[in-house]
């Protein structure tokens, strides 16, 4: 079960980072000028926990390949 729930982290912030990037979430809230790049803030902070919670992903595919390359 434990495996299963550290899958689950990635695509979640991942889809945190594109709905806030989206919408602007509470950071265009604060701010009076439009930002050039919309992946700041809260946004980037999302997107960088994907990426940090991407190795049980990263894990299972290369589990997935090995199997596929066994004879």
């Amino acid at each position: 079960m434990a495996d299963w729930l550290s899958l689950a982290a990635a695509p979640t912030f991942a889809i945190m980072a594109l709905i806030t990037a989206v919408t602007g979430g509470a950071d265009m809230i604060c701010s009076s000028a439009q930002e050039p790049l919309p992946l700041t803030g809260m946004a980037a902070m999302y997107f960088l926990m994907a990426v940090f919670h991407s190795a049980p992903w990263l894990r299972l595919v290369e589990s997935r390949r090995s199997e596929v390359g066994r004879p």
